[in-house]
């Protein structure tokens, strides 16, 4: 009898967890990752967005974004996100030459992310154009 009980209130509290009330916040993007793939420099402004919607049922506010390093530059909405509602987070890459590994920290009062946190990811790899000099001499081995 007492086994019953505890599986029935278990079963309850379990229930009750899983649908939790408030803001949640759910991201377009797969994996809460932007690939920008291979670009060149000097043809890609560097600016992604990552979209998301407020699946809650109370206003989903965000709090602060962040990056790792200064080279990424991400923007939040001022505003509370209502219910059912869409928005976006635009981040700015810097286009450095290399490849991109770059997180960004979302805090929000959602409840479906662990502590309000959500973790944002961009990758792919900057590449430079080689410019190439027509007047300049081909190198020959010392051979030819």
């Amino acid at each position: 009898m007492k086994k019953n009980l505890f599986i029935a209130v278990f079963s309850i509290i379990s229930i009750t967890a899983i649908a939790q009330k408030g803001p949640k916040i759910e991201f377009k993007a797969k994996d809460n990752t932007i690939d920008y793939g291979k670009v060149y420099k000097d043809s890609d402004n560097g600016v992604r967005v990552f979209e998301f919607t407020n699946t809650g049922d109370a206003p989903l506010i965000i709090t602060n974004v962040q990056s790792t390093c200064g080279c990424t530059v991400p923007s939040k909405p001022k505003e509370p996100i209502m219910p059912g509602k869409s928005d976006k987070i635009e981040v700015k890459y810097n286009m450095a030459t290399g490849p991109i590994r770059k997180s960004i920290t979302v805090e929000t009062n959602a409840v479906n992310a662990e502590g309000g946190k959500v973790h944002l990811k961009i990758k792919g790899e900057v590449l430079e154009r080689q410019e190439v000099n027509l007047m300049e001499k081909k190198k020959v081995g010392p051979m030819q």
